[in-house]
């Protein structure tokens, strides 16, 4: 698939996804409340995916 790549715009945009879905799904975690299962999931699985994109897709300049 050479089609597939990040650009440096997409790939900066990508990061800052991950972090803040990161450390939304690392509160919910922490704290418990009620609901926090849903709401991991919810912030975990977009943090997962792209983590797996910044690390398998190439960049392209």
């Amino acid at each position: 698939m050479p089609e597939l790549y990040l650009t440096p715009t997409t790939g900066m945009i990508l990061v800052f996804i991950v972090v803040v879905c990161g450390h939304r799904f690392r509160k919910a975690w922490k704290e418990q409340e009620e609901g926090w299962q849903r709401r991991a999931w919810i912030f975990g699985v977009p943090a997962f995916l792209g983590l797996l994109a910044l690390g398998f897709l190439p960049l392209e300049y």
